[in-house]
């Protein structure tokens, strides 16, 4: 006990010195960090963790700096110097990461994709959630998250959807002979909106288009926009089954169409 204590009064000063460095590094990148988001919203750049990210680093190293004098008796240019030697090897290691992290300022910067973007890349649509200083996490429909390093999506085509394309889905019906069709499209938009309540996006309504003839009536389509929560496949579900019993449906043109399948 005398010996720790007499360590602990031996170096009180640099442990009250380590301390006070560590709390000024989390109060100065929580700050920082809250700061960045604010600014970067103001400024119209997107706010994705990869600024918050090398903020973070810089602050730490700039700590971790300041006390390596004081308590392990390495001056910081020593140890720049020592970094700069083996700079060469570590940027060799860490092509990937380094590739990524230019990459990811490349797609920020540029505004090429920001945090809520619909996009389609290499067969995968979701919504971009965020792009670190590696890698970009879209989520998709179904609830999965992919992850994409960033170096792949600045080598490889990017399409950007808007929600009501991703999320359209067509319902074919033929209208049965004799029915006016400003009345069943009227007859459509009720059942269809009814039938799909909380699954449509709210500025997209739904469509009814009428598309040509056939020998048992009249074709068309019902569009339907999902929500991107919702599975287009279940609102089209939806759709099809309040179709199913109306009067004004040609129910033998779906039988036709089944039969010649």
């Amino acid at each position: 006990m005398d010996t720790v204590l007499n360590w602990l009064r031996e170096n009180a000063h640099t442990i009250v010195l380590v301390a006070v460095v560590l709390v000024l590094a989390v109060l100065i990148t929580k700050t920082l960090g809250k700061l960045i988001t604010e600014v970067l919203n103001r400024a119209s750049i997107p706010s994705a963790s990869i600024f918050v990210n090398i903020m973070r680093v810089i602050v730490w190293f700039v700590a971790a700096a300041t006390i390596l004098q004081p308590v392990f008796g390495i001056t910081p240019t020593s140890l720049l110097t020592a970094l700069g030697i083996g700079g060469l090897a570590v940027s060799l290691g860490m092509q990937d990461t380094i590739s990524n992290v230019i990459s990811g300022f490349g797609l920020m910067l540029g505004k090429v994709i920001q945090p809520g973007d619909l996009v389609r890349i290499q067969g995968t649509t979701g919504v971009v959630r965020d792009i670190t200083w590696r890698q970009t996490v879209i989520l998709e429909r179904g609830g999965n998250e992919m992850v994409i390093p960033n170096s792949v999506l600045n080598t490889s085509s990017l399409e950007r959807l808007t929600a009501a394309s991703e999320g359209c889905v067509s319902v074919p019906f033929t209208v049965a002979a004799g029915h006016d069709l400003k009345e069943v499209e009227r007859r459509v938009l009720d059942t269809v909106n009814r039938a799909t309540e909380g699954m449509r996006l709210e500025n997209a309504p739904t469509l009814v288009k009428f598309t040509g003839f056939t020998p048992y009536g009249i074709s068309g389509e019902v569009q339907v926009y999902a929500k991107f929560d919702v599975f287009p496949s279940t609102a089209a579900d939806a759709a099809a089954r309040a179709l199913a019993g109306a009067d004004f449906i040609e129910q033998r043109a779906a039988v036709g169409a089944g039969s010649q399948d």
